[in-house]
């Protein structure tokens, strides 16, 4: 029975493989890199060229180097896209985001060695036709504070997921609810008062949901520019968001720090009832209550 289940999945994988993957372009992008002896490095969901590339004699990029690029349809690979790039300027990186499924997630990023050439890739490539009815959008490319959850159940609401992130990170300022890619579920898009706060919930998250809640979820990186339409995508309800005027905490060197007491089983905030059903009912593993943020820091909301 194991060995029929193992060709099972295999079956399966190569019909996959066949269906998502046009294979012409990336037989097209295998004879590029080994024609012009391009190497691609994959690391977390992106493919990356360079950073720097082997040879750049260049300077090292500063400030307002690197663009955003977007309306990437998803069977172009790097074959086309780096010589488009560096065809205003040599790049110092090239970065593709990338699915499991080997396709792109539509967007991609490219720094050059000064913030001039950067600008002209915007001046000349912005509304580039890159395919039949496929203009490409080239902007500045701005902090990344927007984390993509995937994999929720089609009942959460927005007000419990929001009260859940407080209790599982710091610095959630806004939560809004996509329908899921052909999932049957939700995805969420999350934004955070920092980058720092980003990284750090991107780092955690997963393996929260999965302890928490037994639920398995993927968090990846979601550019602002990147974000679908408001009017097209978000499910009913407004995003939820985080208190007016809330600042990440700043450390100052030196300075007394306040100590919080630990908070009784009884005390500890809890998850809301309302997200316990949605991942399995009250009496699952997500009755039990969630460790969070200092509330003189990040005070949950009530009421939502």
């Amino acid at each position: 029975i194991d060995g029929k289940c193992a060709v099972t999945e295999q079956i399966v994988s190569v019909l996959f493989f066949h269906q998502v993957l046009d294979l012409e372009r990336v037989h097209a992008l295998k004879t590029w890199l080994k024609e012009n002896n391009i190497k691609l490095t994959q690391i977390n969901g992106q493919r990356k060229y360079g950073g720097p590339p082997e040879g750049w004699d260049g300077p090292m990029p500063g400030a307002n180097c690197e663009v955003f690029i977007s309306h990437i349809p998803r069977d172009v690979y790097e074959d086309l896209l780096i010589p488009l790039f560096s065809s205003v300027g040599p790049l110092w990186e090239f970065r593709l985001m990338m699915n499991f499924s080997g396709q792109n997630r539509g967007f991609a990023y490219a720094k050059y060695s000064s913030s001039s050439v950067a600008d002209t890739a915007i001046c000349l490539l912005h509304g580039y036709p890159l395919a039949p009815g496929v203009r490409l959008s080239v902007c500045h490319s701005t902090e990344k504070r927007h984390l993509c959850i995937d994999g929720l159940p089609a009942t959460t609401r927005q007000g419990d997921l929001f009260q859940v992130l407080q209790l599982l990170v710091e610095g959630v300022e806004r939560v809004s609810l996509m329908k899921g890619p052909g999932t049957g579920g939700v995805s969420a898009m999350v934004a955070f008062l920092s980058h720092h706060t980003a990284s750090m919930a991107k780092k955690v998250l997963v393996e929260a949901f999965k302890k928490h809640f037994l639920l398995d979820v993927w968090v990846q990186w979601q550019s602002a520019e990147a974000r679908p339409s408001p009017d097209k995508t978000l499910l009913p309800g407004n995003p939820t968001r985080g208190p007016r005027g809330t600042k990440p905490p700043r450390h100052v060197p030196n300075s007394p720090q306040l100590s919080v007491p630990p908070a009784s089983s009884a005390s500890r905030p809890r998850t809301p009832p309302g997200f316990c059903r949605a991942v399995g009912g009250p009496t699952g593993p997500c009755s039990v209550a969630l460790p969070g943020p200092p509330p003189s820091l990040f005070p949950l909301r009530r009421g939502i």
